[in-house]
């Protein structure tokens, strides 16, 4: 069988509709890695991942645009950032965020560092889950 560039053409074409199926197939059940709070390092900078513990406190901005909460998972503490578009989207859902005070949570955040602490930044709204 002799390979001109119609028949490459047309392999190639197949190929990158099935991984474009695959992809939208596999999309939804792909899930951030689960870590410990004090296993974040500055090499996790940018990552998504999944931490619970318990939220220990809230404290707003003196705008009462953003929410900072302390999760605490036995171990270790870390802040949660939640800007004024994700607490708008509680709002929006009818959760009171502070409800979730000393509860046991998972919530999915992106790592990021401010001044020498390692935080975490909400996802949005349906990233944060009542565990019990």
């Amino acid at each position: 069988m002799e390979l001109d560039d119609g028949k490459i053409f047309k392999m190639a074409f197949v190929v990158s509709i099935i991984g474009i199926l695959g992809m939208l197939i596999f999309a939804g059940s792909i899930e951030p890695k689960e870590i410990f709070i004090n296993e974040i390092s500055r090499n996790n900078i940018g990552e998504t991942v999944a931490v619970t513990g318990v939220i220990d406190s809230f404290k707003y901005s003196s705008s009462g645009s953003t929410c900072f909460l302390t999760l605490n998972d036995g171990k270790s503490k870390i802040s949660v950032i939640i800007f004024e578009s994700t607490l708008a989207e509680f709002q929006d859902l009818g959760t009171d965020i502070e409800s979730f005070k000393n509860h046991k949570v998972k919530l999915i955040g992106s790592i990021t560092e401010y001044g020498s602490s390692m935080e975490l930044i909400l996802a949005n709204a349906n990233s944060l889950k009542l565990l019990d």
